[in-house]
């Protein structure tokens, strides 16, 4: 049995750079860190909230590139010196990418009590009817 894909399957016409777009997010190494949540907060938009306690905003970066949503953060490493007996907060480096649809913009970003809110709205989309005449060959 063949795999189709979205640029191969015969009714999915021009969807080969979504394609290559959702490859791309899949090998960009999104873990399980930071941990986050996705939510519709009206018929048109969305929160993304990512746990980034210790992080502080210059230690952050929202970027925008080719429909990919990325969040970047990089600790300082202001623990130079110091003598743990147990550390368990991570202060590790991550990356979170998010694909969006066309139409979906980002909003703004706000840190609340550890957490990173992005929130994101979707130009609703007009209904266009076309008709293409035939004309003889």
């Amino acid at each position: 049995m063949t795999k189709l894909s979205l640029g191969s399957h015969p009714y999915m016409l021009g969807f080969e750079d979504l394609e290559r777009l959702l490859e791309r997010n899949a090998k960009s190494g999104n873990e399980g860190y930071p941990p986050f949540n996705i939510e519709q907060t009206s018929q048109n938009s969305y929160r993304i909230t990512l746990a980034v306690a210790g992080f502080a905003e210059n230690d952050l970066s929202i970027t925008l590139e080719d429909r990919q949503l990325v969040i970047r953060g990089r600790q300082s490493d202001e623990y130079e010196g110091r003598i743990f007996l147990h550390r368990g907060i991570a202060a590790r480096q991550f990356q979170r990418s998010f694909v969006l649809a066309d139409g979906v913009e980002v909003g703004e970003a706000i840190m609340e009590n550890g957490l990173l809110h992005v929130d994101l709205t979707r130009a609703a989309p007009e209904a266009v009817v076309q008709r293409i005449n035939i004309r003889k060959g």
